[in-house]
């Protein structure tokens, strides 16, 4: 065998191996996926909206004759429709808060055009630049204004309080949000199983012992109610779903 086919034999193993690896790290990540159980679309509570995004779900608070969003799904053209049958206008978001900025969590930016986008300042460093961690969700792209958020920061709009509680292990700048001191949203830095708060889910998390440390900023709020995850439902009894240990 002469060096040039020994060569493209080895050229062609190693594509073979990192094809069949690739291969098996989607399929890893699809049956995850076909195991989450977004809220269907609904009013969860009073002024409080579900929008359900295939496996994902993205929540919207009222505030006056405005509203509030809180993540921005996987697909615009669903996102849409689900919103009109709420008769909600987009128009009328003036604030979207970002969990993180993983694809399934930002299709929407751009359909709300007239809202302020928040996030944390160590998910997105580079979101004034031309280049931003994600791909995703590039500053180029959209013409919202943009707020990068501290930890244990407070936004104030209108009659709503929004905390900015950073969160990272998921990402390193997944942050949650505790509105009004009663609702906490928490994206995917963790999740929901059998009422209680679970780990993130493996196949997407970049530092699962950062998440589980950040637990402890979560599991300690006085006054919180609710608790909504991005993936694995909701949870109207905070108290019972943080009485558990992650390890």
């Amino acid at each position: 065998m002469n060096r040039k086919l020994r060569i493209n034999w080895q050229t062609i193993k190693v594509t073979t191996v990192v094809l069949l690896l690739a291969s098996i790290s989607v399929m890893k990540l699809q049956a995850q996926t076909s195991k989450m159980e977004p809220t269907e679309t609904k009013e969860i509570v009073k002024g409080i909206y579900s929008i359900k995004d295939s496996f994902v779900n993205l929540f919207i608070l009222q505030d006056g004759d405005g509203y509030i969003v809180v993540d921005a799904g996987t697909n615009i053209g669903s996102i849409t429709q689900e919103l009109e049958k709420l008769k909600i206008n987009p128009d009328k978001v003036t604030a979207l808060f970002l969990t993180h900025s993983h694809p399934d969590h930002v299709a929407a930016v751009g359909l709300f055009k007239n809202a302020t986008i928040y996030l944390s300042n160590t998910e997105l460093p580079s979101v004034a630049t031309e280049k931003p961690l994600y791909l995703t969700l590039n500053k180029t792209e959209y013409k919202n204004k943009y707020v990068l958020l501290n930890d244990q920061q407070v936004v104030r709009i209108k009659s709503l309080s929004v905390k900015a509680i950073q969160t990272p292990g998921h990402t390193p700048g997944s942050i949650s949000y505790l509105v009004n001191d009663k609702y906490l949203f928490v994206g995917d830095a963790f999740s929901l199983v059998n009422g209680k708060v679970a780990k993130p889910n493996e196949g997407y998390t970049k530092d699962m012992k950062s998440a589980i440390a950040s637990f402890d900023k979560i599991n300690k709020l006085p006054k919180a109610e609710y608790l909504f995850t991005a993936h694995t439902g909701y949870s109207s009894d905070y108290k019972a779903a943080v009485q558990t240990e992650l390890k």
